[in-house]
């Protein structure tokens, strides 16, 4: 793959932007489409081409970052495959659930489409920064042949096998104890600051060695310092994470203890118009107003 090779990209909300940018910087042509109108200025000014839905699909490579499984299932329909090349190679970045992972699969195998299930990990600074992780499942051979685009856009990936739905639980897996660190947090720092504990001492001391990673490190400073906006990631994504992740369960047979506890977090910041609009970290601010009691 030379680097001036033209991809398309499909879905334009804070993750899809941020991609769109990264493959511009990497030395992409970028053809992109999203199903609403938004101001996209700034990546016409870099070279990027605005068009058609059916234009995109006739890329080598389509990368999409869509919202939910309605909206990939809706974009990516039978009728809509009829009208991509035969050879394309969709790369399917988006969180969905293993059952509709299998389903798209199969649609695009049906019209000479491959499928890459290629969810990924991080926030959009990652992809920027080229710090993105991603997990990909699928026909090796496609993930071979789309290896000079994962290089670019990411800083590690994972082949976890050829059955696709594999890598959406591992991302839902992932995004599980990301859910439960924001938890955690929210509730260690409603303790220590009942307490009288300064909470920004009490998260250096925290993350200095116990817990080290990024979403401590990262959404520790957030809770302590209620830094909530602009939301990296919505509150009604991260319910739509936690029923993909009970469904998840469900379907192969186990049932999740505390995956109802958070469910009900995600809806009670859901339904308080202080908290709604705010990063999905803002559930730590139910534990701080004791709503749960």
């Amino acid at each position: 793959m030379s680097e001036k090779s033209r991809v398309s990209l499909i879905g334009l909300g804070s993750m899809g932007t941020a991609m769109a940018h990264r493959l511009l910087d990497q030395g992409f042509d970028l053809d992109f489409w999203n199903r609403s109108t938004k101001d996209v200025s700034d990546l016409l000014a870099k070279g990027a081409h605005q068009t058609s839905l059916n234009d995109a699909l006739n890329n080598d490579f389509v990368l999409s970052l869509l919202s939910n499984d309605v909206a990939a299932l809706e974009v990516f329909s039978d009728e809509n495959l009829t009208e991509a090349k035969p050879g394309t190679i969709h790369i399917n970045m988006s969180t969905v659930s293993p059952a509709a992972a299998e389903t798209l699969a199969a649609r695009h195998s049906s019209h000479g489409v491959g499928y890459i299930a290629a969810p990924v990990l991080g926030r959009p600074i990652a992809i920027t920064n080229g710090k993105l992780l991603i997990v990909a499942a699928g026909n090796a051979k496609d993930i071979e042949a789309a290896r000079g685009i994962f290089d670019k856009v990411s800083a590690q990936l994972w082949n976890v096998g050829e059955h696709h739905g594999q890598s959406n639980v591992v991302k839902l897996g992932v995004n599980y104890n990301l859910i439960h660190a924001l938890q955690a947090i929210g509730e260690s720092v409603a303790l220590v600051e009942s307490a009288g504990v300064d909470p920004n001492t009490f998260m250096e001391i925290l993350t200095h060695t116990a817990f080290t990673g990024s979403a401590y490190a990262g959404y520790g400073p957030m809770i302590v310092n209620r830094a909530y906006t602009p939301p990296g990631f919505s509150m009604t994504m991260g319910l739509k994470d936690v029923k993909l992740i009970e469904d998840a369960a469900a379907d192969v047979g186990l049932t999740l203890p505390v995956a109802s506890v958070l469910h009900e977090l995600f809806e009670r910041a859901i339904d308080d118009p202080d908290l709604t609009d705010l990063d999905w970290s803002a559930i730590a601010e139910l534990t701080r107003q004791r709503k749960l009691s």
